[in-house]
């Protein structure tokens, strides 16, 4: 889990925010799954060597010198998905992410970094990349980062994994389980453009590859809902109040 300096207390309102346009999934072409029924198969070799040619910043393996990290991509029924955005970095939005143990499940890391971050449970797991994909600290922020875990990485190695919200919006809480000094202060479902239209630099091409990955499930039912002709959808938000 990223650490911050400020603590808030929980407040909810309900925000509506207008989506002006449907969401073209057909831009992000999917790629095969684990443990995923939504992709069903396998790749052959030749098809996987591809693949990898294909996908230079991947790896099946984290590569020396990166952080093992795990990435959440949590989706509503709707499949929208959970955005949170920065205490500490201003207009910063991000899905949630955090550190892995060395030796610890990734698949449990997730969950617990999900629990850690959002206070959620309620989660179903629907599908793991199958490959890591990395991305570089920013070269001003890189000695900052480095100085308070007390390490050199160059940046973050990931794994992502595709979870099912099963809940409901009441179970959100961005204090999380209270283990960690939480990290949000808002929070909303938003479609998958919208998620990289927030993202910042160094981490948009990981969530290209991530909308990619997860395509063929994100793309699913994509018109029920999305495209109904709704231009409003209403979003649960959780403000930040004063720090305590």
């Amino acid at each position: 889990m990223e650490l911050s300096d400020s603590i808030v207390r929980n407040s909810y309102i309900y925000r509506f925010v207008n989506l002006n346009c449907c969401v073209n999934l057909n831009k992000f072409a999917s790629v095969q799954l684990s443990g995923s029924s939504c992709a069903a198969g396998s790749l052959t070799r030749s098809k996987r060597r591809n693949r990898r040619r294909e996908l230079p910043p991947s790896m099946e393996t984290p590569p020396d010198g990166y952080r093992r990290n795990v990435g959440i991509c949590l989706v509503n029924p709707s499949k929208k998905i959970f955005t949170a955005s920065r205490i500490n970095i201003p207009y910063t939005w991000q899905m949630p992410q955090g550190g892995a143990g060395e030796g610890e499940d990734l698949r449990n890391a997730a969950m617990r970094e999900l629990r850690e971050e959002t206070g959620v449970t309620s989660a179903e797991f629907v599908a793991e990349a199958p490959y890591w994909l990395t991305y570089d600290f920013p070269s001003q922020a890189r000695e900052r980062i480095n100085r308070r875990w007390g390490t050199n990485y160059k940046g973050q190695a990931q794994k992502w994994f595709l979870f099912k919200f099963t809940g409901k919006e009441e179970e959100i809480n961005l204090l999380g389980d209270g283990s960690e000094t939480p990290e949000f202060k808002d929070w909303a479902w938003l479609l998958p453009e919208r998620v990289l239209e927030l993202a910042v630099g160094s981490k948009k091409p990981v969530y290209e590859q991530v909308m990619k990955v997860f395509g063929s499930y994100l793309q699913a039912d994509a018109d029920e809902g999305n495209c109904a002709g709704q231009n409003e959808t209403k979003a649960r938000v959780h403000v930040e109040s004063a720090p305590v």
